[in-house]
C-alpha cells in the first residue's frame, strides 16, 4: 500500500510539475512578439523595433499629395536585418484600407546594428472627406523582419480613395537612413 501511495503522490507532483513548466514555456513565447497582436505571430528571430512616424509633408488640401516618413531603430542587441516593403494598414475604427507598396520600386535587404536606423515614406493624397475618401486615425504597420509594431497615431488628415475602395496611397522599401 505505501508504494502506491508513494507513486500516487509521485505522479500527482510530476504532474504539477510539467504543468507549471508547460504554462511558463506558454507564457515565454507569448512574450516573444513584437507587437500589437498579443503575440500571436511570436518569432524569437523577429528583430525589437522602435517606430517613430513623421513629422510629415502633410497635404494641407484635398488632392494634394503628402508624404509621412516612417523611421525604424534596432533596439536589439544583436544585428537586425529588414527585406521587403512594410505592411501598411490606415485605420478607423472597424474600418481598414491596405496600401499597395510602391510601383516599381525593389526592395532592398537592410541590416541595422544595435541602435541604426532606416527609413520608408508613406506618401499618400488628402481626401475630401466626403464619401470617397478614409477618414484614418492610426496607422498600423508591419515591418519585414520585425513583425506588427502595433497602430501609431495617424494626424495627416483622411486619405483619398481610388477605385474599389483602395487608398490613394504607397509606401516606399525600407532602405537605410541617409540614402
Amino acid at each position: 500500500m505505501h508504494i502506491v501511495t508513494t507513486q500516487r503522490t509521485f505522479m500527482r507532483t510530476l504532474h504539477v510539475r510539467l504543468s507549471a513548466a508547460a504554462f511558463a514555456t506558454a507564457l515565454a513565447l507569448t512574450a516573444c512578439g513584437s507587437g500589437g497582436d498579443g503575440g500571436k505571430d511570436a518569432d524569437p528571430a523577429a528583430c525589437r523595433i522602435g517606430v517613430e512616424v513623421g513629422p510629415g509633408n502633410a497635404a494641407t488640401s484635398p488632392g494634394d499629395t503628402g508624404n509621412v516618413p516612417v523611421t525604424l531603430t534596432n533596439r536589439d542587441s544583436k544585428q537586425c536585418t529588414l527585406k521587403g516593403f512594410p505592411a501598411i494598414e490606415l485605420r478607423d475604427g472597424d474600418s481598414a484600407w491596405t496600401v499597395p507598396a510602391e510601383e516599381g520600386a525593389k526592395p532592398a535587404e537592410v541590416t541595422l546594428q544595435k541602435d541604426e536606423t532606416a527609413t520608408f515614406t508613406i506618401t499618400y493624397v488628402r481626401g475630401d472627406g466626403g464619401s470617397d475618401s478614409a477618414p484614418v486615425t492610426t496607422v498600423k504597420i508591419d515591418v519585414p523582419g520585425a513583425g506588427d509594431t502595433g497602430g501609431h497615431p495617424w494626424s495627416y488628415g483622411d486619405v483619398a480613395l481610388k477605385g474599389a475602395k483602395a487608398p490613394d496611397a504607397s509606401v516606399s522599401a525600407v532602405q537605410v537612413a541617409g540614402d
